[in-house]
């Protein structure tokens, strides 16, 4: 596939920040839990523009966490479009969570969906798997910046077929993620998506 984006990607995790410093990131989103440090890696990485966004890993509200909300969307949308106005060469975009599979990629599906607004989001869904293959894109995120980039419900879609594509090789998962308050992803995988 054509790079469908003016930059290279990396997409990963906490544990795997070190493993990446020599990638030569020129901009980094790092999202964190609210009360986690930020990680001793970013000491090694050299120059770089970097947003850090605090948010918990849901999807729901509920007791002791703290969601995505549109303020955190809209910024990680401006990072992203502050670097496809002007990329610098050899621009790189590294994008973190915890474990590089859920926060992280609903992040990059944006910010491609963003960069590329006459791409379908299927495409755009299938480039992040094809660049994080285990992802399970936060379905808050995904539905918030659907709305903030007019995508009519085109980008929800693209992930609930990223969802029922990863069910179809870990079923396990739909017990986990609905035991975790993720439920309304399992069903949306199922064809049962239900709006907030």
């Amino acid at each position: 596939m054509d790079r469908i984006a003016p930059f290279g990607i990396t997409i990963c995790g906490i544990e795997e920040l070190a493993g990446h410093c020599e990638a030569g990131a020129s901009h980094v989103l790092s999202i964190l839990d609210p009360a986690w440090p930020v990680p001793d890696a970013f000491g090694v990485y050299g120059e770089h523009e970097r947003l850090e966004l605090r948010f918990h890993d849901v999807i729901e509200e509920l007791p002791g966490t703290l969601p995505p909300r549109e303020e955190d969307v809209a910024r990680l949308l401006a990072f992203g479009r502050d670097l496809v106005a002007e990329p610098p060469e050899g621009a790189h975009l590294l994008v973190h969570c915890h474990a590089g599979i859920s926060r992280s990629t609903a992040a990059m599906t944006l910010i491609l969906a963003q960069a590329r607004p006459g791409l379908p989001a299927r495409s755009i869904l299938e480039e992040v798997l094809h660049i994080r293959p285990k992802a399970w894109p936060n379905l808050r995120m995904i539905e918030i910046g659907d709305a903030m980039l007019a995508r009519d419900g085109e980008v929800v879609q693209a992930a609930a077929g990223a969802y029922r594509r990863q069910l179809e090789t870990y079923p396990h998962l739909a017990e986990q993620m609905t035991q975790g308050g993720r439920g309304r992803e399992v069903a949306a995988a199922r064809g049962a998506y239900e709006r907030p």
